[in-house]
């Protein structure tokens, strides 16, 4: 049974990270609307997703949550709409987001209300990966496909 017991370590101490399949990157003025949106169609498919609205508790520092959440995924996904099209043009958390997501490489665009040309023209290196879009599936066949990607 000793031969067990770093198995048995390893495992508890995962389970006590909280580990996600995916972390939302969207900005600020989509919370209530299109992130919500789609953060609750992959939660109904399973998908474990770090979401600020649902992860960040009142009183705790913003930024430092933001860094567990992104440590903690597996992938990220970016709602690309044109409220973060703005966003990230400035020195805004979506944008700070952005750096991390780009830099550890797991990560699916998802535009929303815009399109590549439009993301290409704000960061080249987002719209260079392949992602989806809603003009082309729904919210909830977007949803299905980021929840089959993880499922791998």
């Amino acid at each position: 049974m000793q031969e067990l017991e770093p198995v048995r370590a390893t495992v508890e101490k995962q389970a006590s990270l909280d580990l996600r399949d995916i972390f939302l990157c969207h900005a600020w003025d989509d919370r209530q609307g299109a992130a919500k949106d789609l953060y609750e169609l992959l939660k109904a498919q399973g998908v474990k997703v770090w979401f600020s609205e649902e992860d960040i508790r009142l009183g705790v520092p913003f930024l430092r949550e933001i860094d567990r959440g992104l440590a903690k995924s597996r992938i990220g996904i970016v709602l690309v709409t044109p409220n973060f099209l703005k966003r990230i043009r400035g020195e805004s958390i979506a944008d700070k987001e952005l750096s991390v997501l780009l830099q550890q490489g797991q990560i699916v665009p998802i535009i929303h209300g815009t399109d590549f040309d439009a993301l290409r023209e704000v960061s080249p290196m987002l719209a260079s990966r392949n992602g989806l879009s809603t003009a082309e599936d729904s919210m909830a066949d977007v949803a299905t496909k980021l929840a089959d990607l993880v499922a791998l």
